[in-house]
């Protein structure tokens, strides 16, 4: 667990730096605007969201999307989380007989 219980790494970067490499610094009011990557083991981008100041974000959506990840990965992509998926609820199997049939096998009630 590190600080205040969160349990994976939160950065504040007051000077700018990390925003200007991920292009969420504002140059001209001197600020980062909300940016929240998910990067996986690798060091690959797997998500980002931008949001101005005044809209939050909601970190129920970043964990969810953060086990879904995990799952892609540990299926070696043999497996797709669709839209909404939690932990526990169903999966797509990947290959081309799904394609242009997801809505024949998902909805969001499974």
């Amino acid at each position: 667990m590190t600080e205040n219980g969160i349990p994976w790494p939160m950065v504040s970067d007051g000077a700018g730096n990390l925003g200007r490499v991920y292009g969420v610094y504002d140059e001209t009011n001197g600020v980062n605007i909300r940016g929240r990557f998910l990067i996986d083991p690798d060091g690959i981008i797997q998500a980002m969201e931008v949001m101005t100041p005044p809209v939050g974000r909601k970190i129920e959506e970043t964990i969810r999307q953060v086990h879904a990840f995990q799952h892609v990965r540990k299926m070696k992509g043999a497996e797709a989380c669709p839209a909404g998926w939690e932990p526990g609820k169903m999966t797509l199997k990947v290959g081309p007989d799904l394609v242009g049939k997801v809505w024949e096998v998902w909805s969001p009630d499974k």
